[in-house]
């Protein structure tokens, strides 16, 4: 059966007037595009990565399989997040129901140390986000790898093909072109081979970021992924690609060695599961905290009737954002990489401890932030969602599933390209503690927990998740990116379709908002809340102070309908393509 779009207004209208605070003006509620099948389908943020792993489902290949080509084109063609440069997590749900998730999330080098970046004094700087200093050993080739070997089915040549032929040139679009703003442009100035690689010289001999319409390749990059397709990971932690990363360590002063490289292993954890309104939820575990932090809050909602309370009314922003004032206090708290801590996870994520939580939660006021959790921490601002991570959502016509998320941590990461090979190295160590109560990049103060340590994996906010019905069949496959906003953003979509009855579209489309415990305040996407809502919030004591100025997440989702077909949908907010047959 061929992929289809349903028009985005199709059937809309009156559906929207059961959400009485849903905006009027909405920018982005009439630009979804759903996308039915009956077999397969894929849900990525380009175009070119969804097409690839279209053409993976129909030779054959499992949602595993998919997974794996479509990240390799991603690296390609979403250099701002896509990657092998960095890490990520894999969750993957067998036809035959088991579940298995794979974490490949980037290792602190053997030569760091707890207090890397703090120098003379507590200003962090841009040392952990810039350059070659914030460099985190990357596991995105190993996860992969080994999730193939596991799991996989198709040839791994065969997988990397399609990323090498987009690396030799494709044609740039708007979607590309808009992810180089000023100040990534500018960053990328800073190192001669990332601009001679993203910058190519005008005419004026200035360089400037490929046009719409041209070709862009990355001859460097095409010989890299010709290595791991004929050597799998040993092409990328050995040999050539291997000394050419290292020589490019020394040349900017960073500590990842070769033996870091060759040491980097994955892990494959059991899910976090969890109940929410009758449906099971798996998430993805430590050293992720987002399986965690999702369960938390669904647990602490659940002693509540979302259902009876208006949507986006000020009542039902007012639970959203006390359930997560508490599960972010615990999560920044507790949470850390499980092979270096001792940590109550199984105590955290059950029923009872949410029952707990939200016996302290008040209808009447507003918490404050420093009566909940620990306080030896300081107030700090909310610097912005700072997408760069990116979301794959994948079902294959057997009713296997994979919900990806694989992150370089900021745009274009460290800013810099390993010379003679073409990818970018992340900046993942910015998500350690540099130090109890500074916060990182996306504003998370977190705990000494999560302090640096040599080969410690860095909490990461990554929630790749699905929700399976009540019969424990396949429901939802969903995640995005979006720094500290990740785990809220995966949350309001679950809860807008469970607890509201929303399509896919309305779900997805809908204004989000979100809370982390420090910053002690509501955030909300430009326009997402009616002004009287803003009130209703004050009133009660929360601190709103008006909407941010950009929407945040990038949601890749599929649902399965009760007949056994998919519908499935990208995020209007970055423009993504999902594609069935």
């Amino acid at each position: 059966m061929s992929s289809y779009v349903i028009p985005p207004d199709a059937g809309r209208g009156s559906s929207l007037t059961r959400f009485t605070h849903w905006p009027s003006d909405w920018s982005d509620s009439q630009h979804a595009q759903i996308v039915s099948s009956a077999d397969g389908m894929v849900a990525t943020t380009d175009r070119y990565a969804s097409e690839v792993g279209l053409e993976v489902l129909r030779a054959g290949g499992n949602a595993v399989d998919t997974a794996v080509a479509v990240s390799f084109a991603l690296a390609v063609v979403n250099p701002e997040a896509g990657n092998i440069g960095g890490g990520g997590f894999m969750l993957a749900r067998s036809p035959d129901g088991s579940v298995a998730s794979l974490d490949y999330r980037s290792k602190a080098p053997g030569a760091a140390t707890r207090e890397m970046f703090l120098g003379s004094g507590v200003d962090l700087g841009d040392r952990s986000v810039l350059g070659h200093l914030s460099v985190a050993v990357p596991g995105a080739v190993a996860g992969l790898w080994d999730s193939h070997r596991a799991l996989g089915s198709l040839p791994w040549p065969d997988l990397l093909e399609p990323a090498v032929s987009l690396a030799r040139g494709f044609r740039v679009s708007e979607r590309f072109v808009a992810s180089f703003p000023p100040h990534i442009v500018e960053g990328l100035l800073q190192f001669p081979e990332s601009a001679r690689v993203f910058l190519p010289r005008r005419e004026d001999g200035e360089p400037a970021p490929p046009r719409i319409g041209d070709t862009f390749s990355q001859p460097d990059l095409a010989r890299t992924l010709e290595r791991i397709r004929d050597r799998g990971a040993g092409g990328f932690y050995g040999g050539k690609t291997a000394d050419l990363f290292v020589k490019e360590m020394e040349r900017g002063g960073g500590i990842v060695t070769r033996a870091d490289l060759v040491d980097f292993t994955t892990a494959w954890r059991d899910p976090v599961r969890f109940e929410y309104q009758g449906h099971a939820v798996l998430s993805m575990p430590l050293s992720s905290s987002g399986g965690a932090t999702l369960a938390m809050a669904c647990n602490i909602l659940s002693a509540f009737s979302l259902k009876d309370l208006p949507w986006h009314g000020a009542e039902h922003v007012h639970l959203l954002v006390e359930a997560w004032r508490r599960a972010y206090a615990d999560r920044n708290h507790y949470l850390a990489d499980p092979e270096f801590a001792e940590i109550p996870i199984e105590l955290l994520i059950s029923s009872q401890y949410g029952a707990d939580r939200a016996r302290t939660i008040c209808m009447e006021e507003a918490t404050l932030s420093s009566e909940v959790g620990p306080d030896d921490v300081t107030v700090s601002e909310f610097d912005g969602n700072g997408a760069h991570t990116t979301h794959i959502s994948i079902v294959d016509p057997m009713g296997g599933a994979v919900s990806l998320t694989t992150t370089l941590n900021t745009w274009y990461g460290s800013k810099v390209v390993v010379t003679g090979a073409g990818f970018l190295l992340n900046n993942e160590m910015d998500d350690f503690t540099a130090m109890p109560g500074i916060k990182n990049f996306f504003g998370l103060i977190q705990g000494e927990v999560n302090s640096i340590e040599p080969g410690k994996r860095m909490l990461s906010a990554m929630t790749p998740t699905i929700v399976l019905t009540p019969g424990d069949d396949l429901f939802l496959v969903v995640g995005t990116p979006g720094g500290a906003t990740i785990t809220t953003t995966v949350l309001q979509v679950i809860s807008n379709v469970i607890d509201y009855g929303m399509d896919l579209a309305e779900a997805v489309n809908a204004p989000r908002v979100h809370h982390q415990h420090l910053p002690d305040r509501v955030e909300c996407e430009p326009g997402g809340l009616p002004e009287p809502v803003l009130e209703g919030l004050r009133a009660l004591g929360h601190r709103v102070e008006g909407c941010k100025k950009e929407v945040w997440g990038d949601v890749q989702a599929i649902l399965a309908q009760p007949d056994g077909s998919l519908s499935g949908i990208s995020d209007p907010r970055r423009g993504g393509v999902t594609l069935g047959f």
